[in-house]
């Protein structure tokens, strides 16, 4: 099962939402679609799940187009959208019941145990949804998604809002839930996306403007190095930057950080640079960009 993107474009009146998109979903992977707010993570979900049309370009869901194809490609879907519109009056397994009578679920008990296991909402199930926390109301999103074992999943900021604690432990059931789908989650936190994705797709002004595993994504920004050293005694800046390799120096005290093009190995050279001018190097280390700097770089341009 697998989702294929190609050309996709959609506008709102004037304002292109999609520009272009081309895009593969791979089935055993949790694919990250990050970006900023208003980005167009939302539209693309709901283009996939075939709740909006697209302008241009093709959607394939497992083989199927979303033009044609509407209601097979939600039987094989579960959807969690990111306000999860739920019955509040309605207790959690009587909600579940009525989400399993409209997929027609076989052995329907059973299979509601199983996800109220999956999705640990067994303490709460004698309560209405209505009185349940935030924490716990997503839980009930999932296990809805979950309910007719769908192979696609999608998830639009499916941890909105929650506490830490809450965070966490719907991850883990998000992680859980992942084996052996095809899952989209969509976020803006990037805490999100090293702690469950195995794939990052950023989405920036309605085009991808990165696809790949969260370690590589820094090929996708200048891919500057940066060497963290510190001598005994302040050194000339200048004389720093004369170092082959370096392309920036930013000083603080005796300390530095040297900003080298991706592939430029400096570190040897400022040993001899710190022989050269009689200085001791108290510390050197080779500082790791984080995945908010590379995002920030990659969609803000800095």
């Amino acid at each position: 099962m697998s989702i294929e993107i190609s050309n996709l474009t959609k506008l709102y009146g004037e304002q292109k939402a999609l520009d272009n998109v081309t895009l593969s979903i791979r089935k055993g992977e949790i694919t990250g679609l990050l970006g900023p707010n208003g980005a167009g993570k939302s539209t693309l979900m709901k283009i996939i799940t075939c709740f909006i049309p697209q302008t241009a370009g093709e959607v394939w869901v497992d083989g199927l187009n979303v033009r044609d194809n509407a209601l097979e490609i939600r039987k094989k879907l579960g959807y969690l959208p990111e306000n999860n519109p739920l019955y509040p009056e309605m207790y959690i397994r009587e909600y579940l019941s009525f989400i399993a009578g409209i997929y027609r679920i076989k052995n329907a008990f059973s299979r509601i145990d199983e996800v109220i296991e999956i999705t640990g909402l067994g303490p709460e199930i004698h309560k209405t949804i209505g009185k349940l926390s935030k924490g716990y109301r997503q839980r009930v999103g999932l296990a809805q998604a979950l309910l007719n074992d769908p192979p696609v999943l999608i998830l639009d900021e499916p941890t909105s809002g929650l506490d830490p604690n809450q965070i966490v432990e719907i991850r883990e059931v998000i992680k859980r839930a992942g084996k052996n789908k095809t899952l989209v989650m969509s976020t803006h936190i990037m805490q999100e996306v090293e702690a469950v994705c195995d794939r990052v797709n950023i989405i920036n002004k309605g085009r991808i403007v990165a696809d790949d595993k969260t370690d590589n994504l820094s090929r996708y920004t200048g891919g500057a190095r940066i060497i963290s050293v510190e001598f005994d005694k302040k050194t000339d800046r200048r004389g720093l930057t004369g170092i082959p390799g370096v392309i920036k120096v930013q000083e603080e005290g005796n300390h530095y950080l040297l900003f080298s093009k991706g592939e430029t190995d400096i570190r040897a050279a400022v040993f001899k640079y710190a022989v050269d001018h009689q200085l001791t190097v108290l510390s050197l280390s080779e500082n790791q960009r984080s995945l908010e700097d590379i995002f920030r770089e990659i969609t803000l341009g800095r």
